[in-house]
């Protein structure tokens, strides 16, 4: 068996405004990725490249970046942001390399050993479900830094419980296999905030401090109990958590984790 099993999925095109290589997706998308091998360090792993209308340098920048042992290609006609997200519950329930599996989208870069961290953490606390790499600024800068949260000591930095995340995650497989139908929700039209909150949320549903806070988030808790009234009402809770200091950003420029000189560590990186 191996560590860990990741589907890795990539799209051409340019979205939001990144923080760095605005205007050159492939550029952005070689950052992000030899980032993510270096989080690997010395895991053992197999990865699946979910690449969706790609051009054929990607499948060769992957090539470049894994050996063909870790490495599968899977060439996607443009299928789209939930198409390729439900590929990957299907890629990941199904394989049977590794019991941890890792979610991972284009557009994050992460420190070196990341993934080790996050594998470590996984394996020595049975109550963690799901563990993002990203300690998300909503957690400091909206209505979610009300919220409850526990927070643990553990190897090099501090882990907090978190209502939500993006779709970049790990877990085991058989989580996500209990979690299954919830999870594909986001691919029949719901939103990545509300899928998680109908997951990790029960008495923090009815914090109004939070959920009511603006229009904004009114709509995140109405749409968390259209979709998700079985899971809060018959399932039991998931805890999310989150690394302090993070082990890894999202690239949009408006969505950089706190804490960090962003533009020092990329000005190091291209020196």
């Amino acid at each position: 068996m191996r560590d860990i099993a990741i589907a890795y999925r990539l799209y051409p095109g340019v979205s939001k405004i990144p923080v760095v290589h605005a205007t050159d997706k492939f550029q952005l998308s070689q950052l992000a990725l030899e980032s993510f091998r270096r989080a690997l360090g010395g895991l053992n792993f197999k990865i699946w490249a979910l690449l969706d209308g790609c051009p054929p340098e990607y499948p060769d920048l992957f090539r470049r970046v894994f050996t063909q042992d870790e490495l599968e290609l899977v060439d996607v006609a443009s299928a789209g942001n939930l198409k390729t997200f439900s590929m990957q519950i299907d890629l990941l329930t199904q394989q049977t390399e590794a019991e941890l599996v890792y979610f991972a989208e284009d557009d994050y870069f992460y420190f070196p050993d990341a993934l080790v961290e996050m594998v470590n953490f996984v394996q020595e606390n049975s109550d963690v479900d799901f563990v993002t790499p990203y300690d998300h600024p909503d957690s400091y800068f909206t209505s979610s830094r009300y919220e409850h949260h526990e927070v643990r000591p553990f190897g090099k930095r501090h882990w907090r419980t978190a209502s939500s995340t993006c779709l970049t995650f790990l877990t085991r497989r058989s989580t996500l296999i209990a979690t299954e139908h919830m999870m594909r929700s986001y691919s029949r039209g719901n939103m990545d905030c509300s899928l998680w909150l109908a997951l990790t949320q029960k008495e923090g549903l009815f914090n109004p401090r939070v959920h009511a806070a603006d229009t904004i988030r009114l709509k995140i808790w109405v749409k968390t109990w259209l979709w998700g009234w079985r899971n809060l009402l018959f399932s039991r809770g998931y805890k999310l958590w989150s690394p302090m200091p993070t082990l890894s950003t999202h690239l949009e420029s408006t969505g950089l984790s706190p804490l960090v000189d962003w533009p020092e560590e990329f000005a190091a990186i291209e020196e």
